[in-house]
């Protein structure tokens, strides 16, 4: 439900096609909720939502979003803030938990995002959460068996309380190689950039130090 989560996936995805080594570049996606005690609040919209918790007139708010929507745009999304719901996405992590053990993970965040940004989705509604995980390719007994116990909970919060060992408190946050953050959704150069080191610390080369190479032995005999 963070506008900049979506635009930084787009962004690391432009970013990840032109890395050499995508193909051994693993994405995993974690839990985090900015407001845990947030519940759904009927007749209110996106823009007066953000007006009353920060403080600042409506009109403010909408000219916000409409930066937003621009430049998600830019990025090739389509937000529809006007459709926006307000409400916990608590159990919409839990879905992303039960994803990621079938390896659909990505797949669903992506659904995810487009159903609350673009089709006004309500991310707390169980079943709309059915219909999600199916059309990813989940098994709806087994998504209705998660959204009526408290299975992936622990995961979810599991991942909450690593972030704050991390002292990560705002999204995105890229972890890389657990090593690097990329704190935001930043530009696909700085991704670019990230990604090489991140590599080149994974993966150093040895430099040669010394002449021609002789006093050594190889697949093919000795070098006198």
């Amino acid at each position: 439900m963070c506008p900049f989560c979506y635009i930084g996936k787009r962004r690391l995805e432009a970013a990840l096609e032109g890395f050499e080594h995508k193909d051994k570049v693993e994405l995993v996606w974690h839990s985090f909720q900015l407001d845990p005690t947030i519940q759904s609040q009927q007749g209110k919209n996106l823009y007066q939502y953000l007006a009353e918790r920060k403080g600042m007139p409506l009109e403010r708010s909408k000219q916000m979003h409409d930066q937003l929507t621009q430049t998600a745009k830019e990025a090739g999304l389509t937000y529809n803030f006007d459709k926006a719901v307000i409400a916990n996405s608590f159990d919409a992590h839990r879905l992303i938990q039960l994803a990621k053990k079938h390896g659909l993970g990505d797949a669903a965040e992506e659904r995810l995002f487009k159903a609350y940004f673009t089709e006004g989705k309500d991310m707390s509604d169980h079943a709309t959460l059915l219909q999600l995980g199916t059309e990813i390719g989940l098994d709806d007994a087994e998504i209705k068996q998660m959204l009526e116990s408290n299975a992936y909970a622990d995961a979810v919060r599991s991942d909450i309380a690593t972030a704050e060992q991390l002292r990560i408190n705002g999204v995105p946050f890229f972890v890389l190689d657990n090593k690097y953050g990329v704190s935001g959704a930043q530009p696909v150069e700085l991704f670019s950039n990230a990604l090489q080191q991140a590599w080149a610390e994974h993966t150093p080369a040895i430099t040669s130090i010394g002449g021609e190479q002789d006093a050594v032995c190889g697949p093919d005999g000795c070098e006198i």
